[in-house]
């Protein structure tokens, strides 16, 4: 009864309110033409080409200042030929010694350095828009900006030529981006939206955007203006092969026996991408190589409730990445441990886009196990096929969609999930709700995980949440509702059997001087498990500033009581987090953490702790950058036979990251990390070890010509304790690749 009363409350929002929403005023718009002549990319700006291009010279500062004079000017222009669309910029400084340009990695061209982002809405639906960066060394980062949650996913890569170079007035840039590289609908006179932002980290991180933005909005692509004179454009048949190699050789052992000869291993394999359309958008991949995944950064895991969430990288999976994007993480795209090969299809029907998803998965990894105090694990030791989809419908600025996921094991055992989602925005307020509904019969594995016996299992989840913002108040309320039979495999959901509700309010001020926005907010949460009994009770007060160099600070104290087994603990600690950008050598620092109360989850007490996590990024030349990350974690009891508390557990990351980027092409970078956790046997009811840790190197040199022209060469080494407390090596990997990506596009 309570599901079809969800499904009642989501269907009777969804229509009428998306009927109601209203068009927010678009700026003026930015009457582009054909370029007059051949333009090279190579920073100059003085291509014949230039001559005519339409000027975007109107800039707004929109932080810290509202809509205010830039302190700096900055120029655009844009013109298109048959083949790319273009983009020059000039960005001028008073003193150019003072600008921040560091060679770096590819998608890290960040907020503490100069750059420039241009957001283009090629389908004008104001859902979501290419945003395409670059600084003043010509390196690229490319993201998908989603309007929906206010998202900016640089998991997506784009084809597109950039160059810059530093002058006596500033720095400049020119960008050339193919058209099929870019979807945009089948017609011969377009209208686009967009919108360039201008980051100037200085003694304040200035924005400058060429719209305004007021405070309190609510959207953020509805400001990008209309980019009209866009006529004849090509459409095109492209297709992308992105045919590779790859070999390694990994010798392992248990901690204390020598290493194992290893076998050296090769494999080649292939991506396809085929647009056929503008619209429509088909990717096959064959023995895919997921080896693009970078190394993760690990957390401490210690004394965690729940499963730890960790961001998908993998290409295949990164087409309509926004389409995956939902209130309830429903599509979790790192459950496919090992796809053997995969098909996806991602288009757009009107108003309504789409994508469709079908792998096989040879298995590997772990399975979330959810409940309503925690979640367990158990081993994914089976193969599997997987479907996911969902569809949009935008309405307005509002939308509708269906998202449904399904794995059929190997052997038996089967995982569906099927539900509604929407959101509607109006004035000052957005209302978001999805409601899933779940159908699984669990595999015959008992040894694996102790609800794997065959059982059937059908439950669902519900989430909706109203936000209301201007510029000064703001509030948000949200209430979800999980059975405890419901299991999402393909997505992240790792607590279920919970009813709880939350509402926060917060208002802001926008001082003059050292400090800019300064946030007092409360926030308010309850959780119950099905039977009505209390889960977790949290009352937070807090308060938010930001201001000169980037600081950011947040100071929270929270009230809490939680369930853990069957005992109701109190905990009392204080939150906090820091960050700034001190200059061009110490681009960021940042701390953060908690100390007070903490509860001890495998023994069911409560004791005080301290976490603390603190990070470097030092820059002593514009080539090299050092990234420093040092976390810890510790808790003290008082147990019942003594009088004094004593010290738990402490665990500890340290971790350096080097790179020294030979140009815009060529880097190489050395990652060293150490994670130990010393405990007291004495203190914990189970037996445990009284010291665990582990090192990871690895060493890797890349040559790119872009995202998937590629040249990867790496060494890794792989150290935990003995029984002696010795490191010993436990692998030893060596690794090269090779992918070269060829592009062709036919127009019709």
């Amino acid at each position: 009864m309570l599901m079809v009363r969800s499904m009642v409350v989501l269907c009777v929002l969804a229509a009428p309110l998306a009927a109601a929403a209203a068009d927010t005023p678009r700026p003026e718009p930015v009457n582009i033409r054909r370029a007059a002549g051949a333009i090279t990319i190579d920073g100059a700006l003085d291509d014949a080409g230039w001559q005519g291009a339409a000027v975007m010279d109107r800039f707004y500062e929109t932080s810290p200042g509202e809509n205010a004079e830039p302190k700096v000017k900055t120029l655009a222009w844009v013109t298109y030929d048959q083949r790319y669309f273009y983009i020059a910029l000039k960005c001028f400084d008073p003193e150019p010694r003072k600008i921040r340009a560091p060679y770096v990695e590819r998608d890290n061209v960040i907020g503490t350095d100069d750059n420039v982002a241009i957001f283009l809405d090629t389908r004008n639906d104001r859902r979501s828009a290419v945003e395409l960066r670059v600084n003043p060394r010509g390196i690229q980062a490319d993201a998908v900006f989603s309007d929906a949650n206010f998202n900016e996913d640089f998991s997506p890569d784009f084809f597109y030529d950039s160059a810059a170079r530093i002058t006596d007035e500033g720095w400049q840039a020119e960008l050339r981006v193919p058209f099929a590289t870019l979807r945009y609908p089948e017609k011969d006179t377009q209208e686009w939206g967009i919108r360039i932002w201008r980051n100037y980290p200085r003694e304040f991180r200035y924005a400058f955007y060429s719209s305004p933005s007021p405070r309190g909005a609510n959207c953020y692509v509805c400001h990008l203006a209309p980019l009209t004179g866009l006529v004849g454009l090509p459409t095109a048949s492209n297709l992308l092969f992105v045919p590779y190699a790859t070999a390694q050789h990994v010798a392992e052992a248990a901690p204390g026996d020598p290493l194992g000869e290893g076998d050296p291993e090769a494999q080649i394999g292939l991506d396809v991408k085929w647009t056929p359309s503008a619209d429509t958008a088909l990717d096959l991949t064959l023995n895919p190589d997921f080896s693009q995944v970078e190394g993760d950064v690990a957390q401490i895991a210690v004394n965690q409730r729940f499963a730890l969430f960790f961001p998908e990288k993998r290409p295949f999976f990164l087409e309509g990445v926004d389409l995956f994007d939902t209130p309830i993480q429903a599509v979790y795209t790192r459950t496919l441990t090992a796809p053997r090969g995969g098909a996806r299809l991602t288009g757009k029907i009107g108003r309504s886009s789409y994508t469709a998803l079908l792998a096989q998965d040879e298995g590997g990894g772990l399975v979330v196990l959810p409940g309503p105090e925690s979640s367990d694990f158990a081993p994914q030791d089976f193969r599997s096929w997987v479907g996911l989809s969902r569809i949009r419908t935008n309405l307005g600025t509002s939308f509708v969609g269906l998202v449904a996921t399904g794995r059929a094991i190997e052997g038996g055992g089967h995982n569906a999930v099927v539900g509604p989602d929407f959101q509607w925005r109006g004035g000052k307020d957005r209302i978001t709700g999805q409601l899933l509904l779940s159908q699984s019969r669990t595999p015959e594995r008992p040894e694996l995980a102790r609800e794997w016996d065959g059982r059937t299992l059908s439950g669902h989840g519900l989430e909706i949440e109203w936000s209301h913002d201007t510029r000064g108040l703001g509030w948000e309320v949200d209430y979800r509702d999980f059975g405890d039979e419901f299991r999402n495999d393909q997505g992240f959901v790792p607590q279920v059997g919970y009813r709880a509700g939350a509402a926060g309010i917060g208002y802001n001020f926008w001082p003059e001087g050292l400090l800019r926005q300064v946030r007092p907010f409360f926030v308010a949460e309850y959780a119950m498990d099905r039977e009505g009994d209390l889960l977790q009770r949290r009352l937070v007060p807090g308060v938010f500033f930001a201001g000169r160099r980037n600081l950011a600070v947040e100071l929270a104290m929270n009230l809490e009581r939680a369930l853990t087994a069957d005992r109701t603990l109190p905990r009392r600690y204080l939150s906090y987090f820091i960050q700034l950008d001190p200059s061009r050598h110490l681009p960021r620092i940042s701390l953060q953490g908690a100390v007070g109360e903490e509860i001890d989850v495998e023994n069911v007490r409560t004791g005080t702790g301290v976490s603390v996590s603190a990070s470097a990024t030092v820059r002593p030349d514009p080539h090299l950058t050092l990234e420093l990350v040092s976390s810890l974690r510790r808790l003290d009891v008082e147990p019942e036979t003594r009088a004094d508390a004593e010290r738990l557990f402490t665990a500890q990351v340290q971790r350096l990251k080097a790179t020294c980027n030979l140009d815009a092409r060529a880097f190489v970078r050395v990652i060293g990390q150490y994670v130990t956790t010393r405990r007291d046997p004495t203190l914990f009811l189970a037996g445990v070890p009284r010291r665990d840790a582990e090192f990871s190197g690895s060493a890797l040199f890349s040559y790119r010509l872009n995202w998937q022209t590629a040249l990867f060469v790496g060494y890794g080494d792989e150290r935990a304790l003995d029984e002696r407390e010795t490191l010993r090596r436990t692998q030893r990997s060596f690794f090269f690749k090779l992918s070269y990506a060829v592009q062709r596009g036919v127009g019709r």
